[in-house]
């Protein structure tokens, strides 16, 4: 009797999934950011120069004022010596009359050195703004460029994952600062949490939470999640892995992501659909601080 080979059984195939929509976002938010940067500085420039006419003009009437005071005092020397002559002013009233001329003298060199600082300052002033602008505008553009940087290479970071009921994830955090960028996508609502062991349930947006277990050496955790009129426990959870549920009304599952573990405290998020009605907790429980969604 001949044996037949068996047929072996073909794997199923891989679900391939295009470049996530936060790509095109990103490349949306640096454009939106280079436009500013390019207004502002053009409205910097604008106010600059705005700001250097108007220094011009009041330094043009600084100077126009020190003409008219030099041509006063040359037609006071003029009527002085004129009226020498005309009265025949003794060797004494002369003599005086040569001392209120050298005072006079005197204060026009004075007020004439005072407008001359005054002009100086106003021009080294202006000097000094235009290179503190000019420092303002490098700067923002290096923090622009930081900032952009940063954006990327930690939102590169973010991963997708299957959950535990088997479906797939959209992005996660593993961190806080990748749960800052998560939010700064607002493709899901999120709810940041810090749950406390030996508590009873704690509010955390739509549902109640309540942690039962840490195993901070295997780096799993246990909690209960009361939604729905619905208590759903979640046993022996990894960090990182999205836990996943329904609630009535939502497509898609609500997800919980816990990033880090200590004795007796979990901390991590909630993540709900944008489209998902909020399901409503049954029973009162302590408010976690935590409640507002990020988006």
């Amino acid at each position: 009797m001949s044996l037949t080979p068996s047929t072996p059984t073909p794997e199923p195939p891989v679900e391939r999934t295009g470049p996530p929509r936060w790509v095109g976002v990103l490349f949306v938010i640096a454009f939106v950011l280079v436009g500013w940067l390019l207004y502002a500085t053009y409205a910097n420039n604008q106010a600059l120069k705005q700001s250097q006419d108007t220094s011009n003009k009041k330094l043009d009437a600084l100077a126009a004022e020190l003409d008219k005071t030099n041509a006063r005092f040359a037609d006071a020397k003029g009527q002085l010596e004129v009226t020498e002559q005309k009265l025949g002013l003794t060797e004494d009233e002369l003599a005086r009359a040569r001392a209120l001329a050298q005072s006079v003298r005197k204060q026009q060199q004075a007020s004439d050195e005072t407008l001359r600082k005054a002009l100086g300052q106003a021009q080294a002033d202006n000097a000094s703004k235009f290179g503190q602008v000019n420092t303002q505008i490098t700067n923002t553009q290096n923090d622009l460029s930081a900032t952009k940087a940063s954006l990327q290479e930690t939102q590169s970071r973010l991963q997708s994952t299957v959950g535990d009921l088997g479906v797939q994830s959209g992005l996660i955090a593993k961190n806080h600062d990748e749960l800052e960028a998560l939010k700064a996508l607002g493709e899901r609502n999120i709810y940041e949490f810090t749950l406390h062991k030996g508590k009873r349930m704690e509010h955390v947006g739509p549902i109640q939470m309540e942690l039962r277990k840490v195993d901070t050496k295997h780096y799993r955790y246990t909690v209960n999640v009361l939604a729905d009129d619905k208590n759903i426990e979640k046993k022996n959870r990894d960090v990182d892995e999205p836990v996943q549920f329904y609630v009535s009304g939502a497509r898609a599952p609500y997800e919980i992501v816990v990033f880090k573990l200590d004795k007796n405290e979990a901390q991590g998020y909630l993540s709900t659909p944008k489209t998902a009605s909020q399901a409503s907790p049954a029973a009162p429980g302590k408010t976690n601080s935590t409640n507002t969604p990020g988006n």
